[in-house]
């Protein structure tokens, strides 16, 4: 099977940013296959990124390749990493944008977070991650460019990889890498479920950190003011506002025929409660 390079950006489709970073891959292994899975990312919104990876990758097929560039700091002196699982590989800043890849592979899932965090922290990587620095020029594009590395370090390093490049050749093995605490639901005083707003899709959807595993069977969501009582399985289901069980596996607030985040005006972190 050729191999298969997914691409997930904040560079939009306006400018030449992500077919310059297609041109390289195909340029080094004209066999692998592109896919994109989002250019769509908020500017420099890392989280948002690391989120919507977290949603995706673990459908592709095993040795999958995910370059990930949402980089604020491109071309200063923060690291660029591969990181290695039993499944996939990553190419991508060290700046937290794989956080919830190394928090899924921790037993203790790291810090857990009752806010969305600002800032990552350097964390031990778990048992069956393996990352390298990308220090290696050899398998850089050149010249490089100090404010496009999507371009000139990642995209070649994501070629090389597809080509069979061993990890080791990129550069020298990291135990730690950046990652934000991962924010969970907890148990607020009236022993009611208080979670966050992760995402707000491209409908408006507000997708929570509430697993659908842990949702209750009868239950009333509140967010804001807005109380939605009962949980629906389809976004029709309900008339205005409604909590689904979500494709990603988390609980979303929908409204339907229009946007659920315009509706309550919204914004990831937003507190939503699970009242039974």
């Amino acid at each position: 099977m050729a191999p298969i390079i997914t691409l997930t950006t904040d560079f939009g489709t306006a400018d030449a940013y992500a077919a310059s970073m297609k041109g390289v891959i195909l340029g080094l292994n004209p066999e692998a296959v592109i896919v994109d899975i989002t250019h769509a990312v908020e500017p420099q919104n890392i989280l948002q990124a690391a989120f919507i990876l977290s949603t995706v990758y673990r459908y592709f097929p095993e040795g999958t390749i995910h370059v990930a560039v949402v980089d604020p700091e491109v071309g200063s002196r923060r690291k660029a990493l591969i990181l290695k699982s039993s499944t996939a590989l990553f190419v991508a800043p060290d700046n937290g944008i794989l956080s919830y890849i190394i928090d899924e592979h921790g037993k203790t899932h790291g810090k857990a977070a009752r806010q969305i965090a600002s800032t990552a922290e350097l964390r031990h990587l778990p048992h069956g991650l393996e990352a390298v620095a990308i220090n290696n020029p050899e398998y850089w594009h050149h010249p490089v460019s100090s404010t496009f590395h999507g371009r000139d370090i990642f995209a070649p390093v994501a070629a090389h990889l597809s080509l069979g490049a061993e990890l080791h050749k990129f550069g020298e093995k990291l135990s730690q890498a950046y990652a934000f605490a991962i924010p969970r639901p907890y148990k607020n005083a009236r022993g009611e479920t208080v979670g966050r707003v992760l995402h707000i899709d491209h409908f408006g959807n507000l997708v929570t950190n509430i697993k659908n595993s842990d949702l209750p069977a009868k239950a009333t969501v509140s967010v804001g003011r807005h109380r939605i009582r009962g949980i629906s399985s389809f976004y029709a289901h309900a008339k205005g506002l409604a909590a689904v069980t979500g494709s990603s596996g988390y609980l979303e607030i929908s409204m339907k025929d229009n946007s659920a985040a315009e509706f309550l005006k919204v914004r990831a972190g937003h507190e939503v409660i699970i009242e039974t």
